[in-house]
């Protein structure tokens, strides 16, 4: 997400390079709205990559003085054209416009769906970023303290929000602080909003400060202004998947700079699961930090040995597992000249559905390595997130249903070692109660149940499962 409050500057170009800076977080699909102070908004949305979905002809006609952006990666709510943010509803006392774009996920979404149709609201999309939309233009009259206090107490989960009226752009993090937000000073009075810092560093923004948890930044002409609506909480939960995977390594997470924490998972890794080797690779580009880090400290040489296509994107993130097979045949060639008669380390960020990792070895076997150790710059993920990264459910999950024997084999490694929790939540330098390993552990840091129970339904009843691979696109 991006937004931007930058009277006499071309908002929609900002913010066209700023999502551009953020294409990691999200490949399906792209917008913009953009506001001059009247009672409409202009708005372009597409699917696809942001220099697909935009072009000058768009650019020219969102004009004003903010504007809100979005790249999206699919949680909740599929694949498809409705479900491009941002999302326009209208204030139900005013009448005037509320542009929303959102990153996480909703774990009371299927409550609030419910009671929101019995209220006569009629919803364009199936993504449950519509109802926090619904609920702020629902939200009765007073302060924006007031409306804010309104819908945070109604909605559950992670959500890191980016919000545009006529002439005020807010910037909202939910109370456990699950995904990242920050914001900086454009000058001349503007003010910029990102998912990540990087987005700022690119339009030469510094960053003033991440936008703390539980906590609306509001910016208009006055200038910033901050308020907590709601009680904070004992607790924080910062996703650690976003040192491990999610976040890009240049940008900052709980005033941590992500390529030296992950340095750090892959030294703590070669401290856990030293092998005798000849040398260290990483799986390019998330884990390269990680393997240099590993390499090291375990005083064994760092080389390229993969070579990654550039122009194919996350296969992570892709929301059709025929399309992430595809993508990996595509997206990794080895270095034979490297890898041949070597005994090779093999670090990468994390393994799903291991579906993906006995390709790469088996490429690294091809190239002629005699033995390929895999190491894991994260611990297993043993239970699905409902937070914003679709892990798809256990049954799919790889390290919840083989023990580590079981793993190494059906991925054809010669041995295979993960990070543990404690050394992750070491090199994060973040205390254990401020981060949320939920994938990790099954200890999620609010009540999850209900979704749970509708993930297993859907597995065992034919009908919910189609109404499940439809509203749930997009797992890794």
């Amino acid at each position: 997400m991006f937004g931007v409050f930058g009277p006499g500057e071309d908002v929609a170009r900002l913010t066209f390079y700023g999502l551009y800076a953020l294409q990691h977080r999200g490949q399906e699909s792209a917008g913009i709205a953009t506001s001059n102070g009247s009672e409409s908004f202009g708005l372009r949305t597409g699917m696809g990559l942001v220099s697909q979905v935009f072009d000058e002809e768009d650019l020219a006609f969102l004009r004003g003085q903010i504007a809100i952006g979005h790249t999206r990666y699919s949680t909740a709510g599929g694949s498809l054209a409705c479900n491009a943010q941002p999302i326009l509803v209208r204030d139900r006392e005013t009448g005037e416009q509320i542009a929303l774009a959102h990153n996480g996920n909703l774990t009371n979404a299927d409550v609030l769906r419910e009671d929101l149709e019995a209220q006569g609201v009629r919803f364009e999309s199936t993504a449950d970023s519509e109802l926090i939309a619904h609920l702020l233009a629902m939200a009765p009259a007073g302060t924006w303290e007031e409306k804010f206090h309104y819908v945070m107490r109604r909605i559950e989960g992670a959500y890191s929000l980016v919000i545009m009226t006529k002439d005020v752009l807010f910037g909202v993090r939910d109370p456990l602080g699950v995904r990242p937000l920050c914001f900086g000073r454009l000058g001349n009075g503007g003010w910029v909003v990102a998912s990540e810092s990087c987005a700022l560093e690119h339009l030469g923004v510094r960053m003033e400060r991440e936008v703390r948890a539980g906590e609306v930044v509001q910016i208009d002409g006055s200038g910033m202004r901050s308020f907590s609506p709601v009680a904070p909480l004992a607790k924080r939960a910062a996703c650690t998947f976003e040192y491990i995977y999610f976040a890009r390594p240049d940008s900052q997470f709980m005033g941590k700079l992500i390529y030296p924490v992950r340095e750090e998972m892959g030294a703590q890794l070669a401290r856990e699961h030293h092998v005798e080797a000849d040398l260290v690779i990483g799986v390019p580009d998330s884990a390269i930090p990680a393997a240099i880090g590993y390499a090291r400290e375990a005083g064994i040489p760092y080389r390229e040995g993969l070579v990654k296509n550039r122009y194919v994107g996350r296969t992570f993130i892709q929301p059709d597992q025929r399309i992430r097979a595809a993508g990996v045949s595509l997206k990794f060639n080895a270095l034979g000249d490297v890898l041949r008669g070597k005994r090779v380390v093999v670090v990468d960020d994390s393994i799903v559905r291991g579906t993906t990792t006995p390709r790469v070895i088996q490429l690294l076997r091809n190239a002629g390595a005699t033995e390929v150790h895999m190491r894991f710059a994260s611990p297993p993920i043993i239970s699905p997130c409902f937070f914003g990264v679709d892990m798809a459910t256990k049954s799919e999950l790889i390290a919840a249903n083989k023990t580590l024997d079981e793993i190494c084999a059906h991925i054809g490694a010669d041995s295979l070692g993960y990070l543990s929790v404690e050394g992750l939540n070491a090199a994060t330098g973040q205390s254990a109660n401020d981060l949320c390993n939920a994938c990790f552990t099954g200890v999620y840091p609010i009540n999850v149940q209900l979704e749970m129970d509708d993930m297993s339904a859907a597995r065992r009843d034919p009908v919910l499962a189609a109404a499940d691979s439809l509203n749930r696109s997009g797992r890794p």
